[in-house]
């Protein structure tokens, strides 16, 4: 039977110790970090991320805007945007909500964030310092599931990391963190995904597992090993007619049947999801730090 890694406890813990290190800096005169969130468009989940995002922000004292366009902005007007908070000292983070709007080409708003503003972790400079070992802002998903395994002191030096999911996102900066020569990481990784004709050939030799394929309850207990740790970054909505909203969240793993077989399980909701959220906060405290010189 697992133990449950509690992604909403770390969560709260890392908010609780950002905000005792901004009311420090408030207490020295200093200004505070600044995030500012770019949403375009109508996109509802989106939405509900950037408010959730903002309300994080006001709890712990980092400065936020949201700056909310319409689904018809132009690309050009916010590249033009970008730009403009890019030369904005008051905000040391720039996050533009994703997805965007088709007529908007996603690498190019990526590519025009500076580096040192990029607290998603996307830009290809951050993304190329990350494969190469050097200082960078991580995504903030893989970042917190690096994290959590800290936090609970699982062992990854020497053991077999298996990854399901290739995407940008999580698959390739997870299992490039977890190469790394470092405490924490120093693991030997496997990436598979869909082309496998066998997923649990590899699964099954997992120590530990990260899930993130966007599969409701695709990993289940057989093709796991007994005692592994189980990562589950999945979010998937099911239908539930015994729920007010008519459905149920997910993850990628059956937590049902996996939960009596690992040694360590994420839960969803109450894993990831919530770490993502505190990631993306240190990563503004770390770009005002390193564009203040603190």
């Amino acid at each position: 039977m697992a133990v449950i890694l509690d992604g909403k406890k770390i969560a709260s813990d890392i908010k609780t110790e950002l905000k005792e290190s901004i009311q420090k800096l408030k207490s020295e005169g200093k200004p505070a970090p600044g995030l500012v969130a770019i949403l375009v468009g109508d996109n509802p989940a989106s939405k509900v991320y950037v408010s959730s995002k903002s309300k994080d922000c006001e709890e712990i004292g980092i400065k936020s805007k949201v700056e909310a366009l319409p689904e018809n902005t132009t690309e050009d007007e916010l590249l033009d945007l970008i730009r403009k908070y890019n030369d904005d000292p008051e905000y040391h983070g720039i996050l533009v909500q994703l997805p965007l709007p088709r007529h908007i080409d996603e690498n190019r708003v990526i590519e025009t964030i500076i580096p040192s503003k990029d607290v998603d972790g996307f830009h290809p400079r951050n993304v190329g310092n990350l494969v190469i070992g050097k200082d960078t802002f991580y995504p903030c998903t893989p970042y917190g599931i690096v994290e959590i395994l800290k936090r609970y002191d699982i062992e990854t030096r020497g053991k077999h990391v298996v990854v399901v999911g290739r995407s940008n996102i999580v698959g390739k900066p997870v299992a490039n963190m977890m190469l790394q020569k470092k405490e924490g990481a120093n693991s030997i990784v496997t990436v598979c995904h869909s082309a496998a004709k066998d997923l649990s050939r590899f699964t099954k030799d997992a120590d530990i597992l990260i899930a993130a394929i966007g599969r409701p309850k695709f990993i289940k207990a057989d093709m796991i090993k007994e005692g592994a740790v189980v990562i589950d970054v999945g979010i998937n909505r099911i239908e539930d007619k015994t729920a007010k909203s008519g459905y149920r969240l997910v993850g990628d793993v059956d937590y049902e049947e996996v939960f009596e077989k690992a040694s360590y399980i994420t839960p969803v909701p109450g894993g990831v999801g919530l770490m993502t959220r505190a990631m993306l906060l240190r990563n503004t405290f770390e770009a005002y730090q390193k564009i203040m010189g603190n």
